[in-house]
């Protein structure tokens, strides 16, 4: 997919930091449980942590056990880009920021009890919070 946004790996690395940039350059995990984001309860808007595309609205926000934020919906359907992963042995789908190609966490299809039935699985380090007043 082409992105809007595009910078070198070397300008990604120096933005982000080494955390960020695992995660949202990388397609690595955080610990489970210890996000910034994970228990954020306030009204706003969930935004991609590299280019600050917005991706996702407190309101799909769940609790779904798994120890990372996890959505029903992003914003659009277009916000978001889904890739079949076939890492880990088994076959997952990836979950990018379709402005700029971060990896953002992964996709199931085991929301229970959500309008979509789906668990979008996201990253914290991979996503900034604005609250809204």
């Amino acid at each position: 997919m082409d992105h809007e946004v595009k910078k070198s790996e070397a300008e990604w690395r120096e933005e982000l930091g080494p955390e960020r940039y695992a995660v949202l350059r990388g397609a690595a995990t955080e610990r489970a449980w210890t996000g910034e984001l994970l228990d954020e309860a306030r009204s706003g808007v969930y935004t991609c942590g590299a280019c600050n595309a917005e991706l996702f609205k407190s309101g799909t926000k769940f609790d779904s056990g798994c120890g990372w934020p996890s959505f029903y919906e992003s914003v659009r359907p277009e916000a978001v880009e889904l890739i079949e992963d076939r890492t880990l042995g088994t076959v997952r789908t990836e979950v990018r920021c379709a402005n700029c190609g971060s990896h953002l966490g992964h996709v199931f299809d085991d929301g229970f009890g959500t309008p979509t039935g789906d668990r979008y699985c996201m990253n914290s380090i991979a996503l900034n919070f604005t609250p809204v007043e």
